[in-house]
């Protein structure tokens, strides 16, 4: 910052000698001999007697007369110098001192309204705060960081980073910050940086697992599924990184793969543990999906019966309003969200080719997380939304539509019209 107030008033100073220097020159004009100005005038006088000579012998009419007069005139008013010397240096320095106070009221003022001090000022409050920030997030000390000051933690790191980019830790915790600012692809740039430096660290790995399913899309599946099975190659026994893949294992539909992680997740749980009875009712479900019950042919349709899927049939129609409006290369996202509840969707759809009308269909088989479905809750609203990338997040420009709350216990189809130009 000091160097910036030093750039700044350089620039300043140069800017009022620029306006000064004018101003300081000293006018003048430079005195003649009067001897000069006396002998022209005596041979103009010379030759105004000669011209009057002239005319009167007829040499020359007297227009002529008059005219030659005229010019004579105005050679002697050319030859004529100056006898005065004009010094105006006083009213100068008026001159050049409000000029001044004009640059400089102008560029405070310019700079008070169009400048980024107000930046620049939290900028240098995030590097002042990284360490009693840095304590309070990884030791968990005083109170939990505000979404604030999560933005000025994660501003500080990036600085840090920005002279010591070989700190993993510190890489590690910028990503981390970014998942709870929701900010996928800083925090996904982040965990990858830091694996760079060390790419067996654990702890990043299953950080960097997560982040990636989050994103839910196949390649990114497919690297937290690579991550994690390196994790287990070095410690077969790793929890997290087995409950990963259970859910990697579900979203894929490998029922066989998701419940012999499941049941290794619950052998290594006690019963007291809250998650016991949700792996246990999971555990349940997949034994139904394949088929291992031994019961008869009516258990087996009524338990058939009990498994169909709570689900939603969306027919998406858009707007001709915006039919000039869809971007290219857009990517359509139709997801359903509690009435009342969590702000995760409970079920997304992602088309990368818009084509309307179409018809999508929301279930618990495209849930985000298998804990947290359309069949936990009643009412829902769905959203439609052709977004102008990949990514989810609200921009300008993009197209949508929602619906009313839906009761899923009475409706199972729903038309919805993309209709909304988001400004």
């Amino acid at each position: 910052m000091t160097e910036f107030y030093l750039y700044a008033a350089i620039l300043i100073l140069l800017g009022c000698v620029f306006v000064v220097l004018p101003f300081m020159r000293k006018d003048t004009l430079v005195s003649v001999d009067p001897g000069t100005n006396a002998e022209r005038i005596d041979i103009y006088h010379q030759r105004l007697t000669e011209l009057a000579a002239e005319q009167q012998d007829n040499r020359i009419s007297e227009e002529g007369y008059q005219q030659a007069i005229v010019e004579l005139k105005k050679r002697l008013l050319n030859e004529l110098a100056p006898e005065k010397q004009f010094n105006l240096k006083g009213n100068n320095l008026v001159l050049a001192s409000v000029g001044t106070l004009f640059l400089l009221s102008f560029s405070i003022i310019f700079y008070g309204i169009s400048g980024s001090h107000k930046q620049q000022q939290s900028w240098l409050d995030a590097i002042e705060k990284l360490p009693e920030l840095g304590q309070r997030a990884v030791m968990q000390t005083g109170e939990p960081l505000t979404p604030n000051e999560l933005q000025q933690f994660a501003l500080g790191l990036r600085t840090k980073l920005s002279t010591n980019g070989d700190d993993q830790v510190a890489w590690m915790l910028l990503g981390r910050v970014a998942m709870s600012l929701n900010d996928l692809s800083m925090a996904t740039q982040a965990f990858e940086k830091s694996l760079k430096i060390n790419p067996d660290n654990v702890n990043v790995m299953l950080a960097y697992s997560q982040a990636l399913l989050v994103d839910g899309s196949e390649e990114s599946i497919n690297k937290a599924a690579k991550k994690l099975s390196k994790i287990l190659q070095q410690n077969p026994t790793n929890m997290d990184a087995i409950s990963l893949l259970a859910l990697i294992a579900y979203e894929r539909k490998d029922w066989l793969e998701a419940k012999t992680a499941f049941e290794l997740l619950l052998s290594s749980m006690e019963k007291a543990d809250p998650r016991y009875v949700l792996i246990e009712q999971r555990i349940n479900e997949l034994n139904q999906r394949l088929n291992v019950s031994a019961e008869g042919d009516i258990n087996k349709n009524s338990q058939s019966m009990a498994l169909q899927p709570r689900q939603l049939t969306v027919k998406l129609s858009l707007s001709d309003d915006l039919v000039n409006n869809v971007p290219k290369g857009a990517t359509l996202f139709v997801f359903a969200k509690a009435a009342q509840g969590p702000q995760m969707p409970l079920a997304v759809v992602k088309l990368t080719s818009v084509d309307l009308p179409t018809t999508v269909v929301l279930s618990q088989d495209n849930a985000m997380m298998p804990s947290l479905t359309m069949e936990q809750f009643d009412q829902v609203i769905v959203t439609a939304r052709i977004s102008i990338d990949d990514k989810v997040d609200v921009q300008v420009g993009e197209l949508q539509g929602q619906s009313a709350v839906i009761d899923l216990t009475t409706k199972t189809e729903l038309s919805l019209t993309i209709n909304q130009l988001i400004q």
